[in-house]
This record gives structure tokens, C-alpha cells and sequence, in this order.
């Protein structure tokens, strides 16, 4: 994983609530198995009609929306089955972070372990502006706040969670952090 840094990105909204993971990635994109190549699927049918035609008034199709880093959405986000590809989806379009009021759970760690930024807001008046105007967000883990012109959102994240983000450190990293250990540990093990 890379390492989060604090950056200002532009935010796409997305006013629905209960998106669950079969609309975030649809189950016949999910024979791949590299993380690359599911952005162009992401929100499938949502996004484009029977023909494969892009419906115009969907925000990932909209002009002022190209280039989104920072996704806002209702309640409940990423519910449903616990595919691993709903992020890989979000990351490869290159999403960064979401901002919802809430997250089902196996989604939310999901995004930690890939690299993408899962913050619990309440959204109703980030939706609001975004959908009228175009905001463009600094996001500071580091400090925990959301820049939005003058104002100022603080979020909470797990100590633990927040020092892999900002390090880029995966599960594979982490116990990679303790290898010595472990090296040592297996040489003073007596096999049985």
C-alpha cells in the first residue's frame, strides 16, 4: 500500500443509502483476480443502461465530477456480501476516501486493508453542496479533519488503523515488521 497523505481532492456525491456491494461492484466482474481493471465496472448498473450506454445524470458520468477523489454517501455503505473487490473497485477509479454516516463493517475493514480512508459524517449537507457546487476537500489524517473552506471536520479512527494508513502498511507488512521475532522464535521451537 502506499502511504496516505494529505491531500485535497475534489467530491463526487452520491445521495443513496444501503448501497450494498453487489451495486458497488456487480457479481459477473468478479472473476479477475488482480485488483486492477475493476474501476471501469464500478457502480456497473448503475452507471450505464441495458445497451452500455452511460446514463448521463448518474455523478460518475457527469463532466464536473471527472477526476473525484473523495466519494460522500448515505448510511449504511457497503452493505451486503463481503467481497473484497467493492474497494479494489473504489481504489482503482481512484477514490481515496468515503464519507458516510455509517459503514457495514466487513466493508469498512476491507477498505483500511486496501489503502482507502473510511470516515463516519453525518453527509446530509456535504451532499446537499456538492450536488450544486463544486467542493473541493483537504483531507489530514494525520490530524484527523476535513477542510472545507473555513470549516473544520473532525473524525475519529482507530490509533492502530490511522498509523498503517499513514504508513502504508498492510497485513503482509505488518507481520513482516516482526520477522526477526519470528525467525528467532522458530529457530528456538523444538519440533515434536
Amino acid at each position: 500500500m502506499q502511504p496516505f497523505e494529505t491531500f485535497k481532492g475534489l467530491v463526487l456525491p452520491l445521495d443513496r443509502t444501503n448501497v450494498d456491494t453487489d451495486q458497488i461492484i456487480p457479481k459477473q466482474f468478479l472473476k479477475r483476480i488482480e485488483r486492477q481493471g475493476f474501476g471501469e465496472c464500478l457502480f456497473y448498473h448503475w452507471r450505464y443502461d441495458e445497451k452500455g450506454e452511460p446514463i448521463e445524470e448518474f455523478p460518475l458520468n457527469q463532466e464536473k465530477y471527472q477526476g473525484a477523489e473523495i466519494l460522500v454517501a448515505g448510511a449504511n455503505f457497503g452493505c451486503g456480501s463481503s467481497r473484497e473487490h467493492a474497494p479494489w473497485a473504489l481504489q482503482d477509479y481512484g477514490f481515496k476516501v468515503i464519507i458516510a454516516p455509517s459503514f457495514a463493517d466487513i466493508f469498512y475493514n476491507n477498505c483500511l486493508k486496501n489503502g482507502i480512508l473510511p470516515i463516519t459524517l453525518d453527509t446530509q449537507s456535504l451532499l446537499e453542496r456538492s450536488e450544486t457546487e463544486t467542493l473541493f476537500m483537504t483531507v489530514d489524517l494525520e490530524n484527523q479533519k476535513l477542510i472545507l473552506d473555513n470549516e473544520q471536520l473532525h473524525f475519529d479512527i482507530d490509533s492502530y488503523q490511522k498509523e498503517t494508513l499513514l504508513k502504508g502498511l498492510d497485513d503482509i507488512a505488518v507481520t513482516m515488521m516482526l520477522e526477526d521475532k519470528i525467525t528467532k522464535y522458530e529457530e528456538n521451537v523444538k519440533l515434536v
